[in-house]
């Protein structure tokens, strides 16, 4: 999915069905949740509903929840009062203002504390703007909030990382952008609307697909989605060698692995085996499966086995199942993101009642330890 004057690029019935979405969700000023995976393309869905509304002559305003701590996303939302805090020398009006009559993108508004949720409630409630540092609300402004995220909004209420108020506010209308590879038929306009736009931009001639080389590019997973396509066409235009673009000229990860060099993926005993190296030889989940499995030695179902095994231990707290295949806590968020990324992470609810199964890491763990361990959050 990608802007072409007021359209979506794409044939296959989601985008079809989302450009339905689209038209009806830009006729009315109700509030818009939309959700994806990381990279389909959610902030130019958003622009595209701000340009077919009727606030189109009013600003779109957007803002990344994810980049920025409580303090500033506050100010930069909200506004702030002179001297309300260090480096504060005047008034300053936030984003909600500027965006009055128009409409304020919300990206990864999964991201917010629950603090910051809390101020976005009241807002979305009353309209009232309370500038940072100031004692009564100094606006009421006119705005449609269109959230999104990469998040299952669903399963952070379950673990009380996110208001279910909220929820419900922003969730009037759900749109939902599918992920490229659950929609290929739109991979060939997607490459040559890129193509013809990369080489527009940096004054080249437009190369043409070899047939071998776009049967490759359709056949590819495209992890990152549109984002990784977008930014894979431009570096194929930039390093063109001829008028044509032929399978020698793709990168590595894009090719198939030679058939000779294909390897029997691991099954069965090779995922004992892996398990057993993390949670009684305590080595680390990185070397000892994200290697393995980025080198395509494993699939996504014997990922899906090792997860799925490490949950029915830990009652379906990732956050344990992150010290059980040792990883220090800072990696939680990189754990989340790498299974989120190759469709591995598994809903966390359907573990939360099996009934308790002890393994031998977890035998000489001893009870008290593990069930210590399994009160966590998730």
């Amino acid at each position: 999915m990608y802007e072409d004057g007021d359209q979506l690029i794409g044939r296959s019935p989601a985008i079809r069905e989302l450009r339905e979405d689209l038209a009806y969700a830009a006729r009315s000023d109700a509030k818009i949740l939309i959700t994806g995976e990381s990279g389909v393309g959610k902030e130019i869905l958003a622009r595209q509903i701000h340009k077919q509304s009727n606030r189109v002559r009013a600003q779109l305003v957007t803002i990344n929840c994810a980049g920025l701590p409580d303090s500033l996303l506050e100010s930069e939302l909200f506004g702030h009062v002179r001297g309300s805090f260090t480096g504060a020398y005047r008034d300053k009006p936030g984003l909600l203002e500027t965006a009055h009559n128009g409409t304020m993108f919300m990206d990864e508004v999964g991201e917010m504390s629950l603090r910051m949720q809390a101020l976005l409630l009241r807002f979305l409630e009353s309209g009232e703007i309370q500038r940072v540092g100031a004692e009564r609300a100094q606006a009421r402004v006119n705005v449609r909030v269109v959230a999104a995220t990469n998040r299952n909004l669903t399963e952070r209420i379950a673990s009380k990382e996110f208001r279910e108020d909220l929820y419900y506010r922003l969730n009037v209308i759900h749109l939902t952008v599918p992920p490229l590879r659950d929609r290929r038929e739109d991979v060939p306009e997607l490459l040559d609307y890129f193509i013809a736009f990369f080489s527009t931009r940096h004054a080249l001639p437009v190369p043409a697909l070899a047939p071998e080389a776009l049967s490759q590019l359709v056949a590819y997973g495209w992890p990152g989605n549109v984002r990784e396509l977008k930014n894979f066409v431009e570096r194929l235009v930039l390093r063109a060698r001829s008028g044509l673009i032929t399978p020698a000229d793709l990168p590595m990860e894009i090719m198939p692995p030679p058939q000779a060099a294909i390897r029997e993926p691991v099954r069965g005993a090779a995922v004992d085996r892996m398990y057993d190296r993390m949670v009684n030889g305590h080595e680390p989940f990185w070397p000892v499966v994200y290697e393995p499995f980025m080198s395509r030695d494993m699939t996504r179902d014997d990922l899906r086995a090792l997860v799925s095994r490490g949950l029915e231990q830990t009652r379906g707290s990732y956050r344990i199942l992150v010290q059980m295949f040792n990883m220090p806590e800072a990696d939680y968020k990189r754990f989340l993101n790498f299974l989120r990324k190759h469709d591995c992470q598994m809903p966390f609810q359907k573990f939360r009642n099996l009934p308790a199964r002890l393994d031998r890491g977890e035998m000489g763990e001893g009870t008290a330890g593990m069930a210590e361990r399994r009160r966590a959050d998730v």
